[in-house]
C-alpha cells in the first residue's frame, strides 16, 4: 500500500473528495481584529462619546415643550436650541474621526486576509492546483473576500455603536420615567424571536449560492480564455456553452431569490415592530398623561428616543445578525482553504543546502498522482554532479515525473530522492529549490516587461547581466531590435511574443538564477531548427559544471548527453552513453531508429 505526501496531498485536494466542513469559530474571526487594537480603542472611545452627546437633544427637546414655550421664553428657548446645534457639532466631528478609524481598521483587516489567503495558496502543493479548478479558487480569492467587506469593516463598529447608543437609552429612560421605559421595551422581544431560524437558513441558502459561483467562475474562466474560446470554435460549440451558462446561472438566480425573499419577510415584520412601538407608547404615555402623571414633553422625547436610539439601533442588530450569519458561510469557505496544509512539510530541523556540487539519486523511488495509478515503480539511477543526463522514452513513461520529484514539487511514496546525499524531504523547500532552475515545454510570462520577467530570477539583474543572458539564448538581437528593447511589454501570457521567443526568454530567465541543476523538460520544443541549432549551442555552454537533467526526442540533445536513461512504463529501462546504447541494440536503439531517423538524415 502507497504511503507518502505525494499520496496524502492527492487525496487531499481531489476533485471528487467530499470536504469536511466545520463552523467557523468567532474566536478566530475576533482574531483577525487584534493586530489593530489601539484603532478599535479610539474608536470605542468615540462611540461613548457619541452615545452620550446624542442622549442631550431629546432632553433639550423636552424643556423646549414643557417648560421654555409654557414659559414664553425666547432666551431660555435659545439655550435650548444653542445646545442642540452644539451637540450635533461635536458628535459630527466624532463621527469623521471614527469613520476614518473604522477604514483604517476595516481595509488593514481585508488587505490581511487577502494576503494570508495568496501567500498561503502559493505554498500549496502542484496537486491541488492539478485538482481545484482556477475559478474555484479565483472566486474564493476575489468575490469571497469582497463578500465579507462590509461585515469586516463596519461590522464590530456598529455592533458597539448600537449596543452603547441602546443601553445609555434605556438607563436615562429609566432614569427619567420608569412606567414610560417599560411600555417602551414592551416590542422589543417581538424584534428578535425570529431571529435565530432566519439565520440558519439564510445561513444554508447562502453556502449554495457561493458554490453556485464558483461554478460560474469556473466555466468563465474556462470558456473565456484563449485556449478555451479557440476550442469552442474550433468545434462550433457556441450553443452548447450558451445553454450550459444559463442553466447555472438559473439555479444561482433562484437561490439569490430565495435568499432576498427570506431577508425581505423579516426585514418586514421588523420594520412593522418599528412602526408599531411609537403607536404603543403614545398609547401608554397618553394615558399617563390624561392621569396627570406625565408631561407632554417627555413622551415626544420618549418617542424621538425609541425610534431613533432604541428601536432604530435594535433593528440594525438583528440586520447585522442576520448579515453576520450569512456571511459565516463565506468565512467557512476562505478559512478551508487557509486550513489546507501545505507543501512544506519540513522537519523542525530541517537542513539548509548550502554550496552542492549537484549529483542527483534515486533511491527505489515509486510516486504516483492517486493510488489507482503508479508512474513511476522502484526507479533507481546515479547522476554524478556535472554531469548531462537526459531522459527519452514514449510519451507518458515517467520523464517529467523524475524531474518533478527532484525539486520536490511531489514527495514519492516510497523510496528517496537525494542531492549530494541529502534526502530532499530532509532539506528546507527554498534552499532546495533556489540552486535548481527549471525550463519547461510550457512557458509562462508575466504581462510586464522583458526586464522584469528576467528579473524574476534575479531581482537585482544589471542591464549589462540581462543582456548577457539574453545573447547566451540567442534573443537579445531580437529584443534590440524592438522600440522599447527590454521595456518592451510582452503581453499576457507572453502572447505578443512567438512560441520560441518565449522559450528562449524562459531560458534566459533560469541563465540569471545560474542554478547548480538544470532541468530543461522540452526546452527547445517551440524552436525551428535554425534557433534549436543556436541554442544547443548556448546551452553546451551553459550546462558545464552544471549537472543537467534533459528531457527531449530531438537527437542535438540527446547524442552529447554523458549518459542516457530509457524511461519506458515509469521504470528504468536502459541506461548509458548514445554510443553505448546504440551498440547495444535495445530499446534506445529501436527508439532512436523510429524517432530520429529523420534528425540523422537531416545532419
Amino acid at each position: 500500500m502507497m504511503t507518502g505526501h505525494g499520496l496524502m496531498w492527492s487525496n487531499m485536494y481531489s476533485p471528487d473528495k467530499p470536504k469536511v466542513q466545520k463552523r467557523v469559530e468567532w474566536r478566530r474571526i475576533g482574531s483577525l481584529f487584534a493586530p489593530y487594537w489601539k484603532q478599535q480603542s479610539l474608536v470605542l472611545a468615540c462611540i461613548i462619546v457619541a452615545a452620550l452627546l446624542g442622549l442631550i437633544p431629546g432632553l433639550m427637546t423636552a424643556d423646549i415643550i414643557d417648560r421654555a414655550i409654557p414659559h414664553h421664553s425666547f432666551r431660555e428657548l435659545g439655550i435650548d436650541v444653542g445646545i442642540i446645534l452644539a451637540t450635533a457639532l461635536t458628535s459630527m466631528g466624532f463621527g469623521v474621526l471614527q469613520g476614518y478609524l473604522n477604514s483604517v481598521v476595516g481595509e488593514g483587516i481585508m488587505r490581511d486576509i487577502r494576503t494570508s489567503l495568496v501567500s498561503h495558496l502559493h505554498k500549496m502543493p502542484l496537486v491541488f492546483f492539478t485538482g481545484t479548478k482556477t475559478g474555484e479558487i479565483m472566486n474564493r480569492v476575489s468575490n469571497d473576500v469582497d463578500n465579507i467587506d462590509n461585515v469586516v469593516t463596519g461590522t464590530l463598529t456598529t455592533i458597539i455603536t448600537n449596543v452603547v447608543m441602546i443601553l445609555t437609552t434605556v438607563i436615562a429612560m429609566f432614569i427619567w420615567n420608569w412606567r414610560l421605559a417599560l411600555i417602551s421595551l414592551i416590542i422589543v422581544p417581538f424584534m428578535v424571536l425570529p431571529l435565530g431560524p432566519v439565520g440558519r437558513r439564510m445561513y444554508e441558502i447562502r453556502k449554495k449560492t457561493r458554490e453556485q459561483r464558483d461554478t460560474i467562475e469556473s466555466i468563465t474562466q474556462e470558456t473565456l480564455s484563449i485556449s478555451g474560446i479557440t476550442l469552442i470554435k474550433s468545434f462550433a460549440r457556441e450553443a452548447y456553452e450558451r445553454a450550459r451558462f444559463y442553466d447555472v446561472g438559473t439555479r444561482l438566480m433562484n437561490l439569490e431569490i430565495r435568499l432576498a425573499m427570506v431577508g425581505r419577510w423579516f426585514l418586514a415584520s421588523v420594520t412593522a415592530m418599528v412602526i408599531v412601538g411609537p403607536a404603543v407608547v403614545w398609547l401608554g404615555g397618553g394615558w399617563l398623561a390624561v392621569q396627570h402623571m406625565l408631561d407632554v414633553g417627555v413622551i415626544v422625547a420618549f418617542i424621538g428616543y425609541i425610534q431613533g436610539r432604541l428601536y432604530g439601533p435594535a433593528a440594525a442588530l438583528v440586520g447585522v445578525q442576520v448579515q453576520i450569519v450569512s456571511a459565516l458561510a463565506v468565512f467557512e469557505r476562505i478559512f478551508e482553504y487557509l486550513d489546507m496544509k501545505t507543501e512544506e512539510y519540513e522537519p523542525p530541523n530541517a537542513t539548509v543546502l548550502t554550496g552542492i556540487n549537484g549529483s542527483v539519486d534515486f533511491d527505489r523511488v515509486t510516486f504516483g498522482y492517486d493510488d489507482a495509478r503508479t508512474v513511476l515503480d522502484d526507479v533507481t539511477f546515479h547522476i554524478d554532479a556535472g554531469q548531462i543526463a537526459a531522459f527519452v522514452g514514449p510519451s507518458g513513461a515517467g520523464k517529467s515525473t523524475i524531474t518533478q520529484l527532484v525539486p520536490r514539487f511531489y514527495d514519492p511514496q516510497n523510496g528517496r530522492v537525494l542531492i549530494d546525499g541529502h534526502d530532499v524531504r530532509t532539506v528546507t523547500l527554498e534552499s532546495l529549490r533556489r540552486d535548481i532552475g527549471i525550463v519547461t515545454q510550457e512557458t509562462y510570462l508575466f504581462h510586464d516587461t522583458i526586464a522584469s520577467n528576467l528579473r524574476y530570477a534575479k531581482p537585482d539583474a544589471t542591464l549589462d547581466e540581462l543582456i548577457a543572458a539574453c545573447k547566451s539564448a540567442n534573443i537579445h538581437d531580437f529584443i534590440a531590435s524592438l522600440p522599447e528593447q527590454y521595456e518592451t511589454v510582452v503581453g499576457e501570457r507572453g502572447h505578443k511574443l512567438s512560441g520560441g521567443e518565449r522559450q528562449r526568454l524562459a531560458i534566459a530567465r533560469v541563465l540569471l538564477k545560474n542554478p547548480c541543476i538544470l532541468i530543461l523538460d522540452e526546452a527547445t520544443s517551440a524552436l525551428d531548427s535554425h534557433n534549436e541549432a543556436a541554442i544547443q549551442e548556448a546551452l553546451e555552454t551553459v550546462m558545464q559544471n552544471r549537472t543537467s537533467l534533459v528531457i527531449a526526442h530531438r537527437l542535438s540533445t540527446i547524442v552529447n548527453a554523458d549518459i542516457i536513461f530509457v524511461v519506458d512504463g515509469g521504470r528504468i529501462v536502459e541506461s548509458g552513453s548514445h554510443a553505448v546504447l546504440l551498440a547495444r541494440n535495445g530499446p534506445y536503439a529501436r527508439l532512436y531508429r523510429r524517432q530520429f531517423r529523420d534528425a540523422a538524415v537531416g545532419q
